[in-house]
């Protein structure tokens, strides 16, 4: 009998060579070259308030961030970096706008990279061979971040407003003042509220350099809006290998960010995907609650690691077939449910026990594929380099 590959494809179909970009490397994480998509956010907490700070890193790291960024508006902020960076599980990245002298408080205090909004920093120019000496004696990255928002007034006039190409000469700029020093541990992001305006700016910046790039939607919005914005933002550059490491700027908790990144790294097979659920959009065939269903699985497989595709299915149209393709699936009706394990009916169960008897044939094959060693949703590369 010919065998029949079923579940997540162990080969992820690939979109699209990965662009061509140096790799530096951000405390504990490369970023660009061969490295796989990183995930980042932002915390909320004042910085100066280390305890609030370091036990939102900590939430954040469970959530799967891999790279955390903290705000440093004031000296109590940069005076607390050293204790941040020291005591948090991921690398730390200091966020500087404004006055240039805590870019150096952020180098000294062990910060694994710096942010720096040209911008918006007063007489920036005049200090980056100071800031190029003192990152390169120290080896911390330099990300140039250029925002709509704060964009340089005398691009501003030249363009008239934030136009891809006023982005991307603004971050070209600052980055040649970097380079006229000998330094080149820089990552660039050129972030817009529209994303049309953001993908354009980053295409045309993947054409113009291979610094490695960070991908950003800023003020994306709402936690609905934003994750469609940075969805559609990012699937359009990712898809065609734009992009090493991504935040999804929401107005939300920042642990929501990061569940919303990896989705996205996930959906384009980025990342190794971990729990997947297929559910039916539900329609008139449907003969039971398929949305109930469906979260109720979600919910009781949550924090499952390995790589594993549920299928919940409402009627006997596409139910049997999805159920069939899953690791592990359900066709729904007449008041009871068919239960699929790799492709194969194993018993049928009244409507009342779908959820626990899927949660616990889908807790037997995570350890079957644990005792087999399958890779649980760590990144791997799923694109070449």
């Amino acid at each position: 009998m010919t065998a029949i590959s079923l579940g997540i494809p162990t080969v992820p179909t690939r979109l699209a060579e990965r662009r061509k970009s140096r790799q530096i490397q951000v405390g504990s994480v490369a970023v660009g070259g061969d490295a796989p998509v990183s995930v980042q956010s932002m915390t909320t907490t004042r910085t100066s308030d280390i305890g609030a700070t370091l036990q939102q890193i900590a939430e954040l790291t469970a959530s799967g961030c891999q790279i955390v960024r903290v705000a440093c508006p004031t000296q109590d902020d940069a005076d607390a970096l050293a204790t941040i960076a020291r005591k948090s599980q991921i690398p730390v990245i200091a966020d500087i706008h404004f006055q240039p002298k805590y870019v150096f408080a952020a180098i000294d205090a062990g910060c694994a990279a710096v942010r720096v909004n040209p911008g918006n920093i007063k007489q920036f120019d005049d200090k980056v061979k100071e800031i190029a000496k003192a990152a390169g004696d120290a080896r911390v990255p330099i990300r140039i971040g250029v925002n709509a928002g704060s964009l340089d007034a005398r691009l501003l006039k030249k363009y008239g407003k934030a136009t891809p190409e006023a982005l991307v000469e603004s971050a070209l700029w600052e980055a040649s003042l970097f380079e006229e020093h000998g330094f080149r541990d820089i990552k660039i992001s050129v972030k817009h509220n529209d994303p049309v305006v953001m993908v354009e700016a980053y295409r045309q910046l993947a054409a113009q350099c291979d610094y490695p790039l960070h991908l950003g939607v800023t003020e994306a919005g709402p936690a609905f809006q934003g994750t469609i914005k940075s969805a559609v933002a990012f699937g359009a550059l990712l898809s065609q290998g734009i992009g090493d490491t991504i935040r999804v700027s929401l107005s939300a908790p920042p642990a929501e960010e990061i569940k919303v990144g990896i989705q996205i790294l996930e959906s384009l097979n980025l990342r190794q995907r971990r729990l997947e659920i297929v559910s039916c959009p539900s329609c008139g065939r449907a003969q039971v609650d398929v949305y109930k269903l469906a979260e109720e699985v979600t919910a009781g497989l949550d924090g499952m690691t390995v790589p594993l595709r549920v299928a919940v299915m409402g009627c006997v149209v596409n139910g049997p077939g999805e159920a069939r393709e899953a690791d592990l699936g359900v066709a729904s009706g007449n008041g009871k449910g068919q239960i699929f394990v790799k492709g194969e009916v194993i018993k049928t169960v009244p409507e009342s026990k779908i959820v626990e008897t899927l949660i616990e044939e889908a807790l037997k094959i995570a350890e079957q594929m644990e005792k087999d060693g399958v890779e649980s949703g760590e990144p791997t590369i799923a694109v070449a380099g």
